[in-house]
């Protein structure tokens, strides 16, 4: 069976040819980098801009003069101190008990088969097809019944029940080698000890991918949080933004943007690998 190419080898192997390739794949590349990174670009110069300046027609596209001004005034202005660790503190709970109860059940619907497991799985994936917005009165009504509000309980709860997540963990164990979990079983492993022993070690490129997927979830939420923290003090970032930026300069809002995806950008670049092979994860053969 032949296979259709743009360019033929025989066209890559002149030199015309060659060099008319790598001037196009340059140019797409470029053109892609361009339209992904100048939003950032401009969002990181234009704390640097005076407020003149930010909001002239036409737009500079480089500050006439650098400030760093921008970026103290929204650290002490906007107090982002307290709401980056309030973040991390929801954001490190929402990840802990996600990764520890989605594991928990992706396992036994994979491995340990209950009864009538796939109607509960098939009743959990059911629940992508819900908007969003429509659970949002329902948990608000059993977090307040609760007495969770202005807690992070509040939101590390509700981020537990992640259909999408824990239906990725499950495919990834249904692809692990069942040669190498008999053996276990053996060697006398119980369920509990194959799963710590055997299964979490083989399991770290899809670990990975749902605990990047955690963590964005809870920093980018917004209407929940909003809903549910009252108290200013104790709002994560992404609420206190908004809340704080009524008398706030436009170049100083700007910097606190830049300053709350920091942890972000830096979660990604450290784990790109992570993220790459979990992609790949179901390629996993026994």
């Amino acid at each position: 069976m032949s296979t259709r190419t743009l360019i033929s080898p025989a066209v890559l192997a002149r030199p015309r040819g060659r060099a008319l390739y790598w001037s196009v794949f340059t140019a797409v590349v470029l053109l892609f980098a361009l339209a992904f990174l100048f939003p950032v670009y401009w969002m990181v110069t234009g704390a640097m801009k005076s407020p003149d300046e930010i909001a002239r027609t036409p737009p500079t596209l480089v500050p006439a003069h650098w400030r760093l001004g921008g970026y103290t005034d929204a650290w002490d202005l906007m107090q982002l101190p307290r709401h980056l660790w309030n973040t991390v503190v929801q954001a490190a709970g929402a990840w802990a008990f996600q990764l520890v109860f989605c594991t928990a059940a992706a396992y036994a619907l994979s491995k340990l088969r209950p009864a009538f497991g796939k109607l509960i799985l098939g009743g959990i994936l059911a629940t992508l097809m819900v908007p969003a917005q429509a659970l949002v009165v329902p948990k608000y009504l059993t977090v307040a019944d609760l007495g969770l509000l202005n807690h992070p309980v509040a939101i590390w709860l509700p981020a537990v029940a992640n259909a999408f997540n824990l239906y990725l963990l499950k495919r990834f164990f249904d692809q692990l080698p069942r040669d190498v979990l008999e053996a276990a079983e053996i060697d006398g492993a119980g369920k509990l000890r194959t799963l710590w022993s055997i299964v979490l070690p083989m399991s770290r490129p899809v670990l990975g991918v749902v605990s990047i997927f955690a963590l964005v979830a809870v920093w980018q939420d917004f209407l929940w949080p909003l809903m549910v923290f009252s108290d200013t003090d104790k709002q994560p970032i992404s609420v206190a933004l908004v809340q704080l930026s009524q008398n706030i300069q436009l170049t100083v809002l700007i910097a606190a943007m830049v300053i709350a995806s920091i942890p972000m950008v830096a979660l990604f670049l450290v784990f790109q690998r992570h993220i790459i092979a979990g992609i790949s994860a179901g390629s996993t053969k026994g």
